[in-house]
């Protein structure tokens, strides 16, 4: 391990704390600054206007539903990638990361091209079945667990390569079935790997805006998200609300970090 200098040292920590205070915290502090700019009651007012009541609520259900499905699937395909041998495998692992590499707008553009009513392959038998995707709820959610997929997935896999799979081998020959197995050795060893993701996945549900403004239609009090609402309101000089809105979201997002970093175990207690 190479010794830095004690000026270089310093030099270093102000370079990263000035990136990150420039970056980061600077621009989210301008929000605060500017939502509450009015005073508290004017801040809390926007909760008496239904369309942005509606925003919200669309977002807290949108967000959690995609959630609650990446958190079956991420946990199954975590599960698959490290416990089992298949072909395509380095594939599947490949495609994962995905998300975290396309832009959300095309991810919605996307989803519009298969799931549309007149020009989408599935659209037109779907709507002749009773089921819209595009421009109503599923399609909101299709679009947000598409982009939140990855980050349940890559908080689990870690940890179960590194517990290995000696625990479970051995209960299994004491005869336990796979879900005795699952429940009582596999899950306790995993949860804060599970609970990190589940945060980070919500946090991102919630701030997701691209591909659900393609799906979504961005219809007022029907598919109108939060992220929608505050650039409705923006373009339309209600910068308040706009403002106030945004540090909802940015407010629930930090806080749900902050808890779960707080009540995550050390290194040496996580288990």
């Amino acid at each position: 391990m190479v010794e830095l200098s004690t000026p270089t040292k310093w030099l270093m920590r102000t370079v990263v704390i000035g990136y990150v205070f420039f970056l980061v915290a600077w621009p989210v502090g301008l929000i605060v600054q500017r939502a509450f700019a009015e005073g508290v009651g004017e801040f809390l007012s926007i909760f008496s206007n239904e369309q942005v009541v509606r925003a919200l609520s669309l977002t807290a259900q949108v967000a959690l539903q995609a959630v609650a499905i990446n958190l079956v699937f991420g946990v199954g395909m975590s599960l698959l990638l490290v416990r089992y041998r298949f072909p395509g495998k380095r594939i599947l692992s490949a495609l994962i990361d995905l998300p975290l590499s396309v832009s959300p707008v095309v991810v919605g553009l996307s989803l519009l091209l298969v799931y549309n009513g007149r020009t989408g392959w599935f659209g037109t038998w779907l709507e002749e079945h009773g089921v819209q995707i595009i421009f109503s709820g599923p399609g909101m959610i299709m679009a947000t667990c598409f982009v939140a997929l990855p980050l349940v997935i890559r908080e689990v896999v870690p940890v179960l390569q590194e517990i290995g799979d000696e625990q479970e081998q051995a209960a299994r020959s004491l005869g336990a079935n796979a879900r005795q197995v699952f429940w009582r050795i596999t899950l306790p060893s995993i949860k804060w790997a599970v609970v990190y993701g589940v945060v980070l996945s919500l946090a991102r549900s919630l701030g997701e805006f691209g591909a659900v403004k393609i799906v979504s239609g961005n219809y007022v009090n029907q598919t109108q998200t939060a992220t929608l609402i505050v650039e409705s309101q923006y373009q339309s000089f209600e910068q308040q609300s706009a403002y106030a809105v945004s540090f909802v979201l940015a407010f629930v997002s930090v806080l749900c970090i902050v808890v779960v970093s707080i009540l995550r175990p050390k290194e040496g207690h996580a288990r």
